[in-house]
């Protein structure tokens, strides 16, 4: 369209001069208005007419675009008096940023046309146009201006080159409708737009949401930008952006991204973003989930302390390759999740009742069995062929991927910010974070792999390796009992009880010995799969706040308690997430942190995410997060929250209440 009327406008300030049509200046307050047109009749079975509302305002006064910003209206046009007038398309030149009182606006000063495509009912004919505008225009303050105008324009008539080429002029300046780019909308609005920029500037628009001043950052062929959220969108629409670069204009309709968009996702940020996902990996070693992970390592450890350096190199890289595979397949179940449209996060596994039945089952077996309850034999022909290859490398593989799956529970620094990215992108992302964690996981293991001689720094077997399994079986049993605990969270005690009875009763099976030998391995399977299958046949818990503290996590009702000048913290959190626990243990629930969420300033909100909830996962996809702990602090000081990181320290959560809730907060504590 904008081709067009530019084409059109061009053609006619070529014609031979004619007297051009405008109505009379019309002067306001606060503007001089005028109705023109490139014609000054219509020509013989023209259908269109091209047209242009001229506005000049006073010094230092301005009128506003089509999205006004924060605050303002867009003019409004009405043609309802005008004759053999189809129809008016308004164009809109690209709007410059003026901010009045920290309050950000679209819209011009000086002096604006608005270029206008008149459609008529019947080509050729004589038209009247007539259009009375509706005008605020704003300086310290902001006057409504209401202007009639009218303009006939007979049959025939010539063209004025001067009309014609202002017409032209402005009609120029309308964003080109092209551009490519992504776009985030959660607490802010953060968007990636692809091409070469010098100066540019960004406005979003969002069915009248509001958005404060854009932090933008230009590298190379790529402009990142972020725009807080003011005001929500009063109901659906498309987002749109337009950006300004000088006298260069565009306007789209960005792709949506799933997560928050940060500047350098792309090119050399690929780099910081391996390094921080093999930190998050790394640190995953010395999370609260770790005891597990570590006994399975020592017991490994001890398992070979007096073979050859190459055993020791073998099977300490079998297990690191359990661990990257692991990550690799949920990698993988991460796309497919993704394309089939499903939600994904990390440590989601936890909220299905069959996966946590098989954890329950497995750590169980393998905590009996390091106790000495039993001992699986294998039949003498597999046993003699798995000697003359070499032995134990499978089950040293399998304690890996083992050791990556009770890790998944936890997060640690850098974690959230690894997996984020790999969520919002594709198959390049998926496949470089989960790598990346995984060689961090399995970072202990590489560093015994490459120098063997590590192991021999344990003592040598003896007595003391049938209490260490004690130990371990002890620690792994733990692992056990809250696992089994978890699972009553999602699916119900009686399910948890029912899990726990079929594991134990096939540790018996397996106890009584060579007398049913030949048995206990098939009766220990059943009893699994019947563990496994338990879980789904039982009720689901109701998800209530046990502690007495905390209240149900609400979104709509963090706006109101914020706007009644209250502190609202935000707590995450599910019985399967051990970081979680130790959080609440260690930090929520002591001393002056306690005694803050326990004001009446302060608001206590706890999202249980243990059984899969939409609104959580709503809520977490739009702060870009896919795991947890999460914690957010709102208050008056801070409407868009501030996020805390993962792992929390007393000084942490009091300092974010402190800035979220400014005076409030002090006056309580």
């Amino acid at each position: 369209m904008i081709r067009v009327l530019l084409a059109a406008a061009l053609s006619l300030a070529l014609a031979p001069a004619a007297q051009a049509a405008q109505s009379d200046t019309v002067q306001a307050e606060t503007l001089t208005a005028r109705l023109l047109t490139a014609e000054d009749g219509v020509a013989p079975d023209a259908a269109r007419v091209s047209a242009g509302l001229h506005l000049e305002l006073e010094e230092g006064w301005k009128t506003y675009w089509r999205s006004p910003g924060e605050v303002g209206l867009p003019p409004e046009l009405d043609w309802s008096g005008s004759r053999n007038v189809a129809g008016v398309e308004i164009l809109w030149p690209a709007p410059t940023r003026f901010t009045a009182f920290e309050i950000e606006n679209f819209g011009y000063g000086g002096e604006v046309l608005f270029p206008l495509e008149v459609a008529l009912e019947r080509p050729g004919e004589p038209a009247r146009l007539r259009v009375e505008a509706n005008l605020l225009v704003c300086a310290e303050i902001c006057v409504p201006e209401t202007v009639s105008l009218a303009l006939d324009l007979p049959a025939g008539g010539g063209i004025d080159r001067a009309s014609a080429g202002l017409i032209a002029d402005w009609a120029a300046r309308v964003p080109a409708a092209e551009g490519a780019g992504r776009a985030h909308l959660g607490e802010a609005l953060t968007i990636e737009v692809e091409g070469a920029f010098e100066d540019p500037d960004v406005f979003p628009e969002l069915n009248r949401a509001a958005f404060g001043a854009p932090e933008i950052r230009v590298e190379g062929d790529r402009l990142w930008a972020s725009l807080p959220l003011l005001s929500a969108p009063r109901g659906e629409e498309t987002l749109r952006l337009t950006v300004t670069d000088g006298a260069r204009a565009l306007t789209f309709e960005p792709e949506a991204a799933p997560a928050p968009i940060a500047p350098g996702a792309r090119g050399t940020g690929l780099l910081a973003i391996a390094a921080v996902a093999f930190l998050g990996g790394l640190i995953l070693n010395v999370m609260p989930c770790v005891l597990p992970v570590l006994g399975i390592k020592l017991a490994g450890a001890i398992a070979v302390a007096g073979a050859s350096p190459g055993r020791v190199r073998a099977g300490f890289l079998a297990s690191a390759a359990g661990i990257v595979t692991f990550l690799w397949a949920l990698g993988a179940a991460v796309l497919v999740a993704k394309a089939a449209g499903l939600s994904v996060g990390w440590g989601v596994q936890f909220q299905n009742p069959a996966f946590l039945a098989l954890m329950v089952a497995a750590t169980g077996l393998f905590a009996a069995n390091l106790a000495g309850a039993f001992e699986v034999a294998l039949p003498e022909r597999i046993g003699t062929a798995l000697g003359r290859g070499r032995p134990g490398l499978a089950g040293d593989f399998a304690t890996g991927a083992f050791a990556a799956v009770l890790a998944t529970p936890c997060s640690a620094p850098f974690l959230g910010t690894a997996v984020a990215f790999a969520l919002a992108g594709g198959v390049p992302e998926v496949a470089l974070v989960f790598t990346m964690l995984g060689l961090g996981l399995a970072s202990p293991y590489l560093l015994v792999a490459a120098r063997p001689s590590l192991v021999r720094r344990l003592p040598r077997p003896g007595r003391w390796m049938l209490t260490v399994r004690r130990v371990l079986a002890a620690m792994l049993l733990a692992t056990a009992l809250w696992l089994a605990w978890v699972l009553s969270g999602v699916a119900g005690p009686g399910a948890a009880a029912a899990v726990a009875g079929l594991v134990a009763g096939s540790v018996l099976v397996l106890a009584l010995g060579a007398r049913l030998r030949s048995a206990a391995l098939p009766v220990a399977a059943a009893a699994v799969a019947a563990a496994m299958v338990a879980p789904t046949l039982a009720p689901a818990p109701s998800g209530a706040v046990s502690a007495e503290v905390w209240e149900p996590f609400d979104r709509a009702a963090i706006a109101e308690r914020v706007a009644e000048g209250r502190v609202v913290f935000v707590d995450v959190t599910a019985d399967w997430c051990l970081t979680c626990k130790a959080n609440e243990r260690l930090v929520l629930g002591r001393g002056a942190v306690a005694e803050a969420l326990a004001s009446d300033a302060v608001l206590p909100m706890r999202a249980d995410w243990t059984r899969p909830d939409e609104d959580i996962r709503a809520y977490l996809e739009e702060k870009g997060r896919y795991g947890i702990p999460f914690y957010a602090a709102y208050g008056p000081g801070a409407p868009g929250g501030l996020a805390l990181p993962e792992v929390l320290t007393p000084g942490l959560v009091l300092d974010a209440l402190a800035e979220a809730g400014g005076e409030a907060v002090a006056a309580a504590e």
